[in-house]
């Protein structure tokens, strides 16, 4: 068994990745981080973990812990990641790993150097409707591929929280940007050659608050929006030259709609539906995880791959800035 220890209680662990991980095969909770120690027992308490620790540092020297998931702010994560690795922790990082693709370097470092698993918490690329998606393309159902629209979005303006506070990594493109991105890239296993961005920030905080964003890939392309303060919205069509394909829930299967996977090959009127009732994509990840540490073959998002995906998304920036495509 996998016995994990978890920095800190944020949300989204709370939330999605401790239950999970309390229901996944091949892992255990052990312990819960807090610099607060009250908050730390309290946390314990209520999800059942026999250790509470009064600080991350007192975490990472523990024994009993062999794996640590990381749902600090993302200005925290390399940081973190890197110290996580030191002490010999394998290490699930949330999204995204860094601010900036040249960041993740110190991180793949830390990896090799420790012999340690080391991965972003990109939870999507778990979901099965993403292998259906992945099969109908390649078996030419909708054609040749030729244009990905995607959208992402939910309105959230507290000046408290962390994606609205620049200096913690706040902001539409770091939060929720690669979403579209990684999905494209799964499906199709192509890379981006040129982004190009446009960008509004918000006068308050200083984040970026709507992003439209295009990136042509080898013949097609991939247009989308995120959004921090527009009504909430999650989408992905696949537009082919036979047909086309859609996902009701490409990002949080369950939150705003039930997973499902619609191919339209034959007329915009007949859809052949796949539907994926459920599904936990958090538990699929740490089970995935878990294999992989246990040296079963399992094949990881690695770190390599988060590099590729956070140059597009310092390219959509550089593109911002410059007013025009940016190679990536």
């Amino acid at each position: 068994m996998l016995r994990w220890g978890i920095l800190s209680g944020a949300k989204i662990g709370r939330e999605h990745v401790i239950p999970a991980l309390l229901k996944a095969e091949g892992c255990v909770l052990e312990g819960i981080a807090s610099r607060d120690e009250a908050r730390a027992r309290e946390l314990a308490r209520h999800f059942g973990a026999p250790r509470a620790f009064g600080s991350y540092e007192a975490l990472l020297a523990s024994p009993d812990i062999d794996a640590v998931y990381v749902p600090l702010p993302t200005a925290a994560h390399v940081e973190w990641a890197v110290k996580a690795a030191d002490a010999g922790k394998h290490v699930l990082v949330e999204k995204p790993l860094a601010l900036r693709a040249a960041d993740i370097a110190p991180v793949i470092a830390a990896r090799d150097r420790a012999g340690v698993t080391v991965a972003e918490a990109f939870m999507v690329r778990h979901h099965p409707q993403w292998a259906k998606v992945r099969e109908w393309i390649a078996a030419g159902r909708i054609g040749r591929l030729r244009l990905v629209q995607g959208a992402f979005s939910y309105f959230n303006d507290d000046p408290g929280n962390m994606r609205n506070q620049l200096d913690l990594g706040g902001g539409a493109l770091p939060d929720i940007g690669v979403y579209p991105v990684v999905a494209t890239r799964l499906v199709t296993g192509l890379e981006g050659r040129t982004a190009r961005a446009r960008i509004e920030r918000d006068a308050r905080f200083g984040t970026d608050i709507l992003a439209e964003c295009e990136v042509e890939f080898e013949g097609f392309r991939l247009s989308f929006y995120v959004a921090t303060q527009l009504a909430a919205r999650q989408t992905m069509v696949f537009h082919g030259t036979k047909g086309f394909i859609e996902v009701d829930a490409p990002f949080n299967a369950g939150l705003y709609a039930q997973a499902a996977v619609h191919c339209h090959d034959r007329g915009h009127a007949h859809a052949e539906t796949v539907r994926f009732g459920g599904v936990d994509q958090y538990r699929l990840q740490a089970e995935a995880f878990a294999r992989a540490v246990a040296g079963s073959g399992e094949t990881l998002f690695t770190l390599e791959e988060s590099v590729l995906n956070q140059r597009v998304i310092d390219a959509f920036y550089a593109s911002a800035e410059a007013g025009g495509g940016v190679p990536v």
